[in-house]
């Protein structure tokens, strides 16, 4: 299907695969887009520049960029910000279109409904694009699919309404008369009150007025301050809607100037937020910001998980705000007709973006991208497969990349392509065709697919690498090897013992390679360490702590979906002290956990305690209260005498003996070597890296960490359940 992009160079097409429904989730054939004239036209002038110079225009971006170069080195980041330059990123928020699936729970939707659907990041402008539900909203009969597309500028507009909390016949202001600020006039008009609109474009104005403003007017004709004052007696407005998209803080005082004592001002655009103290003090002006389309917007429970607020305590959600906007169109009380004045093919898209980079005049305040819509999306639009280059085969290890996260970008992708006289990166499956076509470009995979069966059916693929969420580690890495392909999957294996059971059984009767992304063991300084500890007299002592910052309750790693932090990270130091240990197996465990902290699970604050049966221990302080000014992991060995400390992998230090630890520039936690290791694995070369007794251990010591559950058991504890 075709998408757009924004790039250095400006908006072009892509063909991706279609997008795959999940769960709570619709597949929308889309007719129109709107292109948003402030958020995208922002964003498209940063895409232009450089990633050193974004970085450099906020210190928390610069600061990020720093901490990536002290634990990457220099190769690493450059390689990121070249890969983050050469592609571009995709676009879009606001459309309308014909349903063509619904997902499991959606139940009020069916295919052939027209809806309207919003969200960054998910209603992009595409020719068919998956919405979750309660970003969707079914059209109204006399609502045109065309107006519809605007359904998310509508929304904003009407939150900054609310916000406002208009009274008829009250005197309310709105600067900055875009697209956003004309639709504000119009509902102000719909609410009984009278709207006074300020912009510095002449023809701007003029469409105010057309649209019931009932005085519009621009800084250079008139003393905007006097001409208020004299149009309210003298009093201000009650209320003004901030609509206007400029880095001054002139326009913040502006608004205060022009309004009443007690009155208000709603901050709906993005704007400059410097104060002074007078008139703000003097006058006690509320000050309030309007979040997007409403309540909702930006929490992951209501947009992704589709749980809605109940209506007796949230009346107006940003789905609720969207079918108002639609009833308000095919009413006719809001008319779209003069404001969006401007219409392009989708394949055009890149005219369309530069019709709102104009100067003067003409340039339009609303721009739509139109697609053929022949009322069935045909079966190139949602083919699920796309081939990036030709066919090779060297005799390689044809991998499939399933899930192009953040991690698997950033790790596992760059170092395939290091290792590309090892690994053929045949194709990378992602559930948006969006990111998985963007990953595939950057890496050079062959081909890309929102179909994780496609990489199972391909018979040049031996080898899948899951870095999905959690919840899908165990089901498709069961799914792979019954298929009979060699699965690496990053940490967590699985979430709980049914899981671990189930995984186990398919192992058992396929007998494919199989890894967990347990990592650190194959870095550098762990693997001096286990050769330094390996001849051991005596037991082992061992204090693991991990400084590893703070996660909100609300993170997807703290859902189901995740299984929580001692799960779904606590098992790489778990697995780490099985490997310094040897073949000591667990006996004893005990998991305690501070008291709970807001918004911060309790387990993310957990003191872990591990005896295995050579009479070694092993604590694992985890900890999410720290500061990130602290290196995040620190361990202490103590054994025979001497003292190993691994310090954040960066260097191994001996003391009490003169042997020759490690040291690095660098931070190397073991990714590259694990898939060095894992094509061991495959060709059946040396020993085993990963033992799966090991992983299924060290999975099921994290179920009991996580349930702050202790054992004791002296015959050793059952990895069969």
């Amino acid at each position: 299907m075709k998408q757009v992009f924004l790039g250095r160079k400006g908006a072009y097409i892509a063909e991706v695969p279609a997008p795959v429904i999940a769960d709570g989730e619709v597949l929308v054939e889309v007719g129109y887009s709107l292109i948003s004239s402030g958020t995208e036209m922002a964003a498209l002038s940063s895409s232009s520049e450089l990633p050193l110079r974004q970085a450099l225009k906020g210190s928390a971006q610069l600061q990020k960029a720093i901490n990536y170069l002290k634990r990457q080195g220099i190769r690493k980041t450059v390689e990121k910000a070249l890969g983050v330059s050469a592609d571009g990123t995709p676009t879009g928020y606001s459309c309308a279109g014909t349903v063509l699936r619904v997902g499991n729970g959606v139940e009020d939707l069916k295919p052939g409904d027209e809806v309207a659907c919003a969200g960054g990041g998910k209603a992009f402008h595409a020719e068919v694009v998956a919405v979750p539900r309660n970003l969707v909203v079914k059209l109204p009969a006399a609502c045109a699919l065309r107006d519809a597309a605007a359904v998310a500028l509508g929304s904003i507009a009407l939150q900054g309404i609310r916000r406002a909390e208009p009274r008829i016949g009250e005197n309310i202001a709105v600067i900055g008369l875009g697209l956003l600020g004309q639709l504000t006039v119009q509902f102000l008009r719909v609410a009984g009150c009278r709207a006074f609109g300020i912009d510095i474009d002449s023809r701007r104005v003029a469409l105010a007025i057309e649209g019931g403003a009932e005085r519009a007017f621009t800084p250079t004709e008139v003393r905007v301050q006097d001409e208020i004052r004299r149009l309210t007696d003298g009093r201000g407005v009650d209320t003004t809607i901030i609509a206007a998209s400029s880095r001054s803080d002139s326009i913040m005082q502006q608004a205060m100037e022009i309004t009443r004592k007690k009155g208000r001002v709603v901050i709906v655009g993005d704007v400059g937020l410097a104060l002074k103290r007078s008139p703000f003090y003097e006058k006690e002006i509320d000050l309030l910001i309007s979040s997007s389309y409403g309540p909702g917007r930006y929490d992951p429970s209501y947009e992704e998980a589709g749980l809605d607020y109940p209506v007796a305590y949230v009346r107006w959600t940003e789905n609720s705000n969207m079918g108002e906007f639609l009833r308000l169109l095919a009413a006719r009380k809001i008319l779209l007709g003069k404001i969006i004045e401007r219409e392009f093919p989708i394949e055009d898209a890149h005219a369309a973006y530069a019709a709102l980079q104009e100067e003067g005049t003409d340039r339009p305040l609303g721009v739509l991208l139109k697609y053929r819509v022949p009322g069935a999306a045909s079966a190139e639009k949602v083919r699920t497969v796309s081939r990036m280059q030709p066919h090779v085969s060297n005799g390689k290890i044809g991998i499939a990349v399933i899930g192009a996260g953040n991690f698997a970008r950033a790790t596992h992708l760059p170092n395939l392509v290091r290792l590309k006289d090892i690994f053929r990166l045949i194709m990378i499956v992602d559930a948006s065709g969006t990111n998985g076509s963007s990953a595939a470009r950057e890496f050079g995979a062959e081909t890309v697919s929102t179909r994780f069966e496609d990489a199972l059916d391909n018979p040049d693929i031996q080898a899948v690498m899951i870095c999905t969420r959690h919840y899908l580690h165990a089901p498709m890495a069961i799914q792979a090897a019954r298929a009979g392909k060699a699965v690496f999957v990053e940490k967590p294996a699985a979430l709980n013992e049914e899981e671990v059971a189930q995984l186990e059984s398919a192992l058992a009767e396929s007998r494919v390679p199989y890894m967990v992304g347990f990592n650190r063991r194959f870095s550098p300084a762990a693997r001096r360490a286990r050769e330094i500890v390996a001849g051991r007299k005596g037991p082992l002592v061992a204090l693991y702590r991990v400084n590893a910052g703070f996660i909100s309750a609300a993170h997807w790693t703290q859902s189901a979906e995740g299984g929580g932090r001692l799960i779904g990270e606590g098992c790489h130091m778990l697995d780490l002290l099985q490997f310094l240990v040897g073949s000591a197996r667990p006996v004893d465990t005990m998991a305690l956990s501070a008291a709970p902290v807001e918004n911060l699970p309790a387990t993310d604050n957990s003191a872990i305690t591990i005896r295995y049966s050579d009479g070694s221990i092993g604590t694992i302080l985890y900890t999410g209260l720290g500061s990130d000014a602290l290196p995040k992991e620190y361990i202490e060995l103590f054994v025979d005498g001497k003292v190993l400390i691994i310090d954040d992998f960066r260097s191994l230090r001996v003391l009490g003996a003169r042997l020759r630890g490690w040291e690095s520039k660098v931070q190397d936690k073991g990714h590259y070597d694990e898939l060095k290791a894992f094509c061991k694995l495959m060709r059946g070369e040396g020993e085993i890296p990963l033992p799966l007794e090991e992983m299924l251990t060290t999975t099921r010591l994290s179920f009991l960490a996580a349930r702050n559950e202790n054992t004791e058991n002296d015959r050793g504890y059952d990895t069969h359940g």
